[in-house]
């Protein structure tokens, strides 16, 4: 059986999104293609209301924090704001009323609306919900670094079989309103359902024989 996911089925506002021409992507298609979308999305946006440098847009609501490195391409929505500290790269689209904390590096990721990634945070190649909380110190895994084989694993279906995905670098898709603990791992390839919580100081691998999804 191939892959079946629906985004929106994990993010409610995925389809009235920017993101709306990408739902029929499955989630790790997104991140390797995230300076491409995000430099079509820059295209498209509203000169009055963002402050744009090179591929860089600041929502003029937002607020940047002196001391983080924002790399573009780069769209940061209304009401966001970056700490001192926090690293962006790689491309990244990030929604409305989001929190980028001190000590964070997000590299090729779609976060929507309030999503908080807290303190000293790493995700990468993502798709994050809206709602989402990340507490200090948990990290979004994007690369199967322990084995020869880098390709990460799928199920089918609920409680269907694993099955390969051909993609080597993808982090988690991690639905609306779930919430991380401190220190938690989730490792490559996850998926998410909303409202999901992952324990403080815990690993989340859905490759594992007896991981739920």
């Amino acid at each position: 059986m191939p892959h079946a996911i629906d985004l929106a089925d994990y993010i409610a506002g995925f389809a009235g999104s920017p993101l709306a021409p990408w739902r029929a992507s499955l989630p790790w298609e997104l991140p390797p293609r995230a300076p491409e979308i995000v430099r079509r999305l820059l295209a498209g946006l509203p000169a009055g209301d963002y402050a744009i440098e090179g591929e860089i847009a600041i929502h003029r609501d937002a607020r940047v924090e002196p001391g983080a490195v924002l790399k573009g391409p780069l769209i940061l929505g209304a009401g966001c704001f970056v700490a001192a500290g926090a690293y962006l790269r790689g491309g990244n689209w990030i929604d409305a009323r989001c929190s980028i904390g001190p000590g964070v590096e997000l590299k090729s990721s779609f976060v929507f609306a309030g999503t908080a990634l807290a303190h000293f945070n790493f995700v990468g190649d993502s798709v994050v919900g809206a709602g989402v909380n990340l507490e200090a110190g948990s990290i979004v895994c994007n690369h199967r670094n322990e084995r020869a084989d880098k390709q990460f694993l799928a199920r089918s279906g609920e409680g269907g079989a694993l099955q390969g995905t051909g993609c080597e670098k993808f982090g988690a898709l991690i639905g609306d309103g779930a919430r991380i603990g401190a220190n938690a791992v989730i490792a490559p390839g996850a998926l998410l359902r909303p409202a999901t919580v992952v324990g403080r100081a815990s690993l989340l691998d859905q490759e594992a024989p007896d991981a739920a999804r």
